[in-house]
């Protein structure tokens, strides 16, 4: 199996299908939790959504390069959730989630096993392979903060 294809799985299986490391994933996370669950607040920690959100806006900005696009997302804005009032907006956010995360595993798996030693945008970022790594290391860690805030709130 390619290491493209490799990556690609490793993604989908944080966060849309995946039970090999962590026993559980994004989507089977969130599956249940309410809007007003999602935006509950337990002393200085980010809540749910925030942090799907927070998750989101660095799939969506690794897409838009991969499609072609800028690296126009920065760390400054990545917790800059607009306010959910609604299980509509929260199955919004979620809906955009999967759908971003489905997006990035299947540009991912059509990229040569070559573009993953290339320089991803500017040198400073290191290569294809450390912002995918990354990209999959950093949604582990938010899953395990996701997983203890529904405990706490349950």
């Amino acid at each position: 199996m390619s290491s493209t294809l490799q990556l690609a799985k490793r993604f989908r299986e944080v966060l849309l299908d995946g039970l090999w490391i962590a026993n559980t994933n994004f989507k089977d996370q969130l599956k249940d939790v309410t809007w007003e669950q999602a935006t509950t607040k337990i002393g200085t920690l980010n809540t749910i959504a925030m942090l799907t959100f927070h998750i989101d806006y660095y799939i969506a900005g690794l897409v838009n390069v991969f499609e072609g696009g800028n690296l126009e997302i920065k760390d400054k804005y990545s917790f800059d959730l607009p306010p959910i009032e609604s299980q509509e907006q929260w199955e919004t956010l979620l809906n955009k989630l999967w759908n971003d995360a489905k997006k990035f595993a299947s540009l991912l798996e059509q990229m040569p096993d070559s573009k993953m030693n290339e320089v991803f945008v500017d040198e400073k970022y290191g290569t294809y392979l450390r912002n995918i790594d990354g990209m999959i290391e950093h949604a582990y860690y938010h899953l395990g903060q996701i997983t203890l805030i529904k405990k706490l709130l349950n």
